[in-house]
């Protein structure tokens, strides 16, 4: 593994980059800009960055307001407020009109940590994944975080790209990013392990204890939720027979899910869920949450072996 770096700082950063390039760009905040990071492009391009305060509704439709007029919109705050609270105005205003809005959230997940149940989104992607036109990414480190921002600058319409709040070890030898293309990390044929964002570094430390058991598991990055890579799931369940789907985020409407309606009508196989088991979160630190909630590499590497002795 490589540094550890926080997403939310690559994002701040891309973002000020992008600003230099096209002053197209324009930045949306709801009273976050310093947890969220894009405190930085307000620095640089006060003209063009806009805060909204504790009104998240009303920043999406502003948001759908300026993409109306030809702007190129990156909006952020925390994943609960951007998916939850304010999904009606995102549903009608973004989605609905195709507009070229970027919502980019960050502290989503179990490692929110100490904020607790309110501030831990763990149905946010499968609120995004339900929505008409809505691009989803779930980058695993800070490097393909800074990738997957370009990629939403360079691509049409809406986008949900889902950050962290803690560091993030970068990941070694991944290769190039490709919208809408998945990853492949490590080959093998006992069985793939397919996971996103946070839980892709859990699932490496698993593919590794896994090896020195003689257990080859295949690895895949699934860093776009949509548009999914279908070919290289299909392939994995045509070989491997068995996949294992990790995710920080509830079991039902996420990426297991999406997985789940990729295999079951073209070549259905067992797909084993590592993800929150339809709880709410918690208040604690996250390596507890984690074990907490069964997010660890032991429980990936658990969920492959129970399966293999079956196979």
């Amino acid at each position: 593994m490589g540094e550890q770096l926080y997403q939310r700082d690559v994002y701040g950063e891309t973002l000020v980059k992008l600003g230099s390039l096209d002053k197209n760009i324009v930045v949306l905040d709801a009273d976050l800009s310093s947890s969220t990071r894009t405190n930085l492009f307000a620095k640089e391009f006060p003209d063009r960055f806009f805060n909204f305060g504790v009104a998240e509704q009303n920043m999406m439709a502003a948001a759908a307001g300026f993409a109306s007029c030809g702007k190129t919109v990156f909006l952020s705050t925390f994943a609960v407020f951007a998916a939850g609270r304010a999904w009606d105005q995102v549903r009608v205003s973004i989605s609905y009109n195709n507009f070229n809005v970027k919502i980019v959230a960050t502290h989503a997940g179990i490692t929110v940590g100490p904020d607790g149940a309110s501030h831990q989104a763990l149905e946010d992607i499968a609120l995004m994944r339900a929505l008409p036109n809505m691009n989803i990414i779930v980058p695993g480190d800070g490097p393909q975080t800074k990738e997957a921002i370009m990629a939403a600058a360079h691509n049409p319409g809406p986008f949900y790209i889902r950050l962290g709040r803690s560091k993030v070890p970068t990941i070694e030898y991944k290769g190039e990013f490709e919208f809408g293309r998945a990853q492949l990390l490590v080959s093998g044929d006992d069985a793939t392990i397919v996971a996103c964002g946070m839980m892709v570094v859990q699932a490496l430390e698993a593919v590794k204890k896994l090896a020195a058991k003689g257990v080859k598991a295949r690895l895949i990055n699934l860093h776009t939720i949509r548009p999914i890579d279908r070919e290289i799931i299909l392939k994995a369940a045509r070989e491997t027979k068995l996949i294992v789907a990790c995710e920080e985020h509830n079991i039902f409407g996420g990426l297991a899910s999406s997985i789940d309606e990729v295999v079951a009508e073209n070549f259905p196989v067992k797909v084993i869920r590592v993800g929150v088991h339809n709880r709410f979160g918690q208040s604690g630190e996250p390596d507890e949450l984690l074990k907490e909630y069964n997010l660890t590499s032991l429980d990936i590497e658990n969920a492959v072996l129970s399966q293999i002795s079956l196979k």
